[in-house]
């Protein structure tokens, strides 16, 4: 009989197994929100980013590089 009140009393591991997993949530949630931050505060990309990708494949060749650059300045 006492056997079956001290395993009565016990409420098993307990809470500890709850803490590891709290806190693997709340820094991956922090994480999570700090890049997202960051992520929206570049913002698309500049124009003469843009323009600078296109030119390194060959979509356009350095003359019409240099005058949409030149545009581009120009209209800041």
């Amino acid at each position: 009989m006492f056997t079956t009140l001290a395993h009565a009393a016990s409420y098993g591991p307990g809470p500890f197994w709850f803490f590891p997993i709290f806190w693997f949530l709340v820094i991956g949630l922090l994480i999570f929100t700090f890049k997202r931050r960051r992520w929206q505060h570049q913002g698309p990309a500049s124009a003469e980013g843009v323009l600078r990708e296109r030119f390194a494949p060959g979509e356009i060749d350095d003359t019409e590089y240099w005058q949409r650059l030149e545009v581009l300045r120009t209209k800041k």
